[in-house]
């Protein structure tokens, strides 16, 4: 069992969480139960899969969970794609978002690389 609380790319995408979260609050009120919904989801799925996987019994359940953190990313990277083009977050915040994702998203790929 790994303690994902230690694990840089953890906090990390916890801290993602919150500022998609203050992000999405200003979204229009009738994206609430679609893309402020499904962006959320996203977000949490990542530090959600990868503390679920480090509590698991092997390194290969780990990298499972690590894989399914990574599609999360990627789903996240489009949908903040659709919201910039909708103009429902600015160019600067969805840089800023981008560039903490591609982060997340580079230590992931380093992590399963250790653990394979």
């Amino acid at each position: 069992m790994n303690d994902f609380r230690k694990l840089k790319v953890w906090k990390k995408a916890v801290q993602l969480a919150t500022d998609i979260f203050k992000t999405t609050e200003k979204y229009p009120k009738s994206e609430l139960y679609g893309l402020t919904s499904q962006i959320r989801r996203s977000v949490v799925s990542i530090s959600s899969n990868i503390a679920e996987g480090a509590g698991r019994g092997s390194q290969k359940e780990f990298q499972q969970f690590l894989n399914i953190s990574m599609g999360s990313c990627y789903e996240l990277e489009t949908q903040l794609t659709i919201s910039r083009n909708l103009e429902y977050v600015g160019e600067k915040d969805f840089i800023k978002l981008r560039r903490e994702l591609v982060e997340i998203q580079k230590m992931l790929y380093s992590l399963v690389k250790r653990i394979r």
